[in-house]
């Protein structure tokens, strides 16, 4: 009798286990998309709203500056995008003036427009100057843009042959007309501040301690040069590092606390984010079919092979890149310098796949409340440059930069 209690509880046990396991992968099964488990997420603010303007640059690098506040235990605060943007426009209309119109002037810049722009001018809080007096709760900057392109480009035309002493003054109460007129002095939780004050005293982050990176063959590593995109109207310099090593410096920052600014191209089709919540780069899954899996792949239209590669309702397979494929894309117009986001983390997906969490500043647009996880391969392919502080690049690519 022992011995039968004995052979039912472990035909039970069998029996409970399997039942169990047949749960488990029913439930695998149903599950539609990616799911993730955070592995790294570090401090950030909250998810703001650049709505209808094409200041990403200054969104993500604000948020990224932000973030690097938190790192040192300083407070909390939402800087003012803004005032960034007004300065912006009004530095690059000397300089579109200067070249005879021979500039990209547009509302796009880089994450150097901000460290510039800080260190020149300081900054504000969001609540002092939000930059909205033209009749929007948000940012809808169609018509400022094209006024303020129409007014440059005038003056390049100059039909007086030569500039009056107006032009530039004239830039500027445009830019107060729709942003409204930048404080010379203001008070924040109880205290007076200058923007160079606030900036130095409040946020106190040395703008000589961020640098920006890529990895193209074009010029050689560890080297600086000017990256040729339209929106770096400055001119200013990043530095050149391996394709292997720009991989090693995100994740040596984030593993150590840092966070980091990502440039990127966003045209690719698995730049899924609203819908998905993913950026990825599907490989047509060839390798790992039967024959007749591969027969039936092959025979598909393009259009229906192409909806099989983007449905993502379960991870993909993805394409694995090289140097060349960066710098063929960069060539060719495939990889252009779209957005400006905020890498604050890590994160891995059922199959084991490690995904950065990014910051996105398109509000609180997806299931994922304005973020989103990009695949390494899509990071790897699509990144045109990243903005880190120093200490967060490894001490040997560091010595390799004399940084």
């Amino acid at each position: 009798m022992k011995n039968l209690r004995c052979l039912l509880t472990v035909v039970l046990t069998v029996i409970t286990l399997s039942l169990y396991a047949e749960n488990e992968s029913d439930k695998k099964d149903k599950i539609k998309g990616y799911v993730f488990e955070e592995d790294i997420d570090l401090p950030s603010t909250s998810v703001k709203d650049q709505y209808r303007s094409g200041t990403c640059w200054s969104f993500s690098a604000l948020s990224f500056l932000e973030s690097e506040m938190l790192r040192l235990g300083k407070p909390k605060v939402d800087l003012s995008e803004m005032f960034v943007v007004w300065h912006t426009y009004s530095e690059k209309a000397k300089k579109h003036v200067r070249v005879h119109g021979n500039l990209n002037f547009s509302a796009g810049g880089a994450f150097h427009d901000v460290t510039n722009m800080i260190k020149q001018f300081g900054i504000v809080p969001e609540s002092v100057y939000d930059g909205l007096e033209y009749g929007e709760e948000k940012h809808v900057h169609g018509e400022m843009d094209r006024v303020l392109k129409q007014h440059v480009d005038a003056v390049v035309e100059n039909k007086n042959r030569k500039l009056s002493t107006a032009w530039h003054h004239s830039i500027e109460e445009t830019l107060n007309s729709y942003l409204g007129e930048l404080p010379e002095k203001f008070e924040y939780e109880g205290k007076q501040y200058t923007p160079q004050s606030f900036a130095s005293d409040y946020v106190g982050l040395n703008m000589d301690d961020y640098v920006e990176i890529t990895s193209y063959t074009h010029h050689p590593f560890y080297s600086k040069f000017i990256l040729e995109v339209p929106d770096n109207w400055s001119w200013d310099q990043v530095y050149n590092v391996p394709l292997e090593e720009l991989d090693s410096i995100i994740d040596y920052s984030l593993n150590n606390g840092f966070t980091v600014a990502w440039a990127a191209d966003v045209s690719e089709k698995g730049f899924a984010t609203s819908n998905k919540g993913v950026a990825v780069l599907p490989a047509a899954p060839s390798e790992d079919m039967d024959n007749a899996e591969i027969a039936r792949w092959e025979s598909l239209p393009e259009k229906e092979k192409e909806k099989e590669l983007y449905k993502l309702d379960q991870p993909v397979p993805e394409l694995n890149v090289t140097q060349a494929m960066r710098q063929s894309a960069f060539d060719n117009y495939q990889t252009t310098d779209d957005h400006g986001m905020h890498i604050i983390g890590t994160a891995t997906d059922q199959e084991g796949d490690v995904f950065y969490k990014v910051k996105n500043s398109w509000g609180d647009y997806n299931k994922y409340n304005g973020y989103f996880y990009a695949s390494k391969p899509y990071v790897t392919y699509k990144t045109m440059c990243i903005m880190v502080h120093k200490d967060g690049i490894p001490q040997s690519i560091r010595e390799k930069l004399e940084l």
